[in-house]
């Protein structure tokens, strides 16, 4: 990751040095940083009902419903 020094770090400051390395790298490539300004209300539904048909969520640690989800991204715009 590009990170210096990482051997003499205590494991904490390892762990905030590599967020750091992601959050840079998501910045120099033009990722934003939230959802907000990307998310579209328009797009909620859809992208709930693909995240509650995704192969991956019944080993998530807490079920859910769609409503759910949505109600999720809804927080995040």
């Amino acid at each position: 990751m590009g990170v210096k020094g990482v051997e003499k770090m205590t494991l904490a400051q390892a762990r905030k040095a590599a967020i750091a390395a992601v959050e840079k790298l998501s910045a120099d490539v033009g990722i934003p940083p939230d959802l907000k300004g990307v998310l579209k209300k328009e797009d909620v539904q859809f992208l709930a009902e693909s995240a509650y048909a995704d192969a991956c969520r019944p080993g998530n640690p807490r079920d859910c419903s769609v409503a759910q989800i949505a109600k999720l991204y809804k927080s995040l715009m």
